[in-house]
């Protein structure tokens, strides 16, 4: 598993907390799965993309599905609840590749308790708009890219996109400086904004302009987000992520307590 975020020196993108890298690897036949059985959250939003395996979620709010290669989990983890990331049976039995990415975008203080919600998507349910004079593609989740806009209505305007980049293609975008970035290559080399960034990068960028030049050296695969800032105190425990120390304490004193629901294996 890779961490290009929270690393040290940058604690977060505001409101991207925390990005993690898993794979790419292959699992054996008759492997275990993934290892995230029921533990809960609150105070953020989880947003996992399949790229290789599959993800089979649960949770105590009652959402449940299984996503494969291409889709996305997109949950609101809100007031709080138990979940369970694991893989199928199937998988389980055959193995094959996992890549995965799971990213926590946090909620202001007035969006913290809101009702849990889970959206799971499949590849086919991810519009793909061509780009880079038909050397790149990208497939929008959330928010307006390239004029498509993505299935995913998120309580707050998180807007996510994967973009992949064959060699010699080129992507302009456009984003607001008061919005931040994140920009994560998960695999290739291309130069942005004139500065060669390699596979498992993350540039972190200033607020001094509205626009990213995406030049491909190799084929590259970068996923993308743009949000305001809340600008807010953050407290994180573990699973939650809070405004302060009181409210960390209220979230393990009410998970302790069953009131965000029990999840069993």
């Amino acid at each position: 598993m890779h961490q290009p975020l929270p690393v040290a020196g940058i604690q977060q993108i505001d409101p991207f907390l925390l990005l993690h890298h898993h794979g790419p690897q292959v699992f054996p036949a008759n492997n275990s799965g993934l290892p995230f059985g029921p533990h809960p959250h609150r105070g953020f939003e989880t947003v996992t993309f399949i790229y290789e395996g599959d993800v089979q979620h649960r949770d105590s709010s009652g959402f449940s599905s299984t996503i494969s290669k291409g889709g996305v989990q997109w949950m609101t983890t809100g007031s709080g609840l138990v979940h369970s990331e694991s893989s199928s049976a199937r998988f389980r039995q055959q193995g094959g590749p996992v890549e995965l990415i799971q990213l926590w975008t946090n909620l202001p203080a007035r969006l913290k308790m809101v009702k849990p919600n889970y959206i799971g998507l499949q590849q086919d349910q991810i519009p793909v708009v061509p780009v880079g004079e038909g050397k790149g593609k990208l497939a929008v989740v959330s928010g307006t890219w390239s004029g498509i806009t993505g299935p995913v209505n998120p309580v707050y305007d998180v807007k996510l996109a994967n973009l992949t980049l064959e060699a010699g293609g080129r992507y302009i975008l456009t984003i607001p400086s008061e919005r931040n970035v994140l920009f994560y290559q998960l695999a290739g080399r291309s130069l942005v904004n004139g500065k060669a960034v390699e596979g498992r990068g993350m540039p972190v960028f200033a607020n001094d302009g509205d626009e990213i030049v995406i030049d491909a050296a190799e084929t590259s695969r970068i996923l993308l987000g743009s949000a305001l800032p809340i600008n807010e105190p953050v407290v994180s425990h573990g699973p939650f992520v809070m405004n302060t120390p009181e409210e960390i304490r209220q979230a393990i004193y009410d998970y302790q307590t069953g009131k965000m629901g029990v999840l069993t294996e």
